[in-house]
């Protein structure tokens, strides 16, 4: 059961985004990719706990992804790890689209996609327990202090998805934003199911690619921080 007080948290989040719905240009190969492969890889959000293995056609441990953007780096992750399963969460159309493009080109079978509000997915469409790992890359960090309000990593967040995490499941953030990296250890630190697996912040797990954006910015000086946490 749901502790009262988180589940008071999570109901006044649903009515603060973390993102902004823009109405972003598509490409012709994404509108394609949705109408075409859309059927077999996107699932529709619905409002009780989903059968994985009737998804992938197998049983295996389950990492969702939030927030994938353009989906270059879950496709990356997905192809190095063919024996764990991905579910991508993402509310932009073109970033399903161009991900779709990579599962087809790849022939990844282990990634479905949701395009729907991550908190909302969480809460209804994962069973409890049920994920060996989740991921969160490079999430807005809403600069504006009187933005603050709308980062995803939250005490609510925190305590759904460590729900979510089966124990001993990682939870691993990355931003390229130290003061979002600093309130991302604070929440996560708060959270008394997650454990820290590092001291602070960690080092860029292999499994996480660097996109050409990151590498970039450290050679201009610009830090990137990983958080990696694990459920107690």
């Amino acid at each position: 059961m749901e502790d009262p007080s988180t589940d008071e948290q999570i109901q006044a989040r649903r009515t603060i985004r973390s993102y902004v719905l823009r109405a972003g240009r598509m490409g012709s190969g994404q509108v394609r990719a949705l109408a075409e492969l859309g059927p077999r890889f996107v699932r529709p959000f619905q409002a009780s706990p989903v059968d994985t293995a009737a998804w992938f056609g197998r049983r295996a441990p389950v990492v969702i992804e939030i927030g994938f953007g353009m989906g270059q780096a879950t496709a990356q992750i997905a192809a190095a790890q063919s024996d764990t399963d991905f579910i991508g969460v993402e509310v932009h159309a073109p970033g399903v689209g161009a991900l779709l493009q990579v599962i087809d080109e790849a022939s990844l079978g282990n990634l479905r996609l949701v395009q729907h509000d991550a908190m909302e997915v969480l809460e209804q469409m994962i069973a409890p327990a049920s994920l060996a790992g989740a991921h969160v890359f490079f999430p807005d960090p809403w600069h504006k202090k009187k933005h603050h309000k709308r980062r995803l990593v939250q005490p609510a967040f925190a305590a759904l998805v460590a729900s979510r995490l089966a124990p001993g499941g990682r939870l691993h953030c990355a931003t390229d934003w130290q003061p979002y990296a600093e309130q991302m250890l604070a929440v996560l630190s708060g959270e008394p199911s997650l454990a820290n697996a590092c001291a602070a912040y960690a080092p860029r797990p292999a499994y996480r690619p660097m996109t050409k954006f990151e590498e970039r910015g450290l050679k201009l000086g610009h830090g990137v921080w990983d958080l990696v946490f694990t459920r107690r």
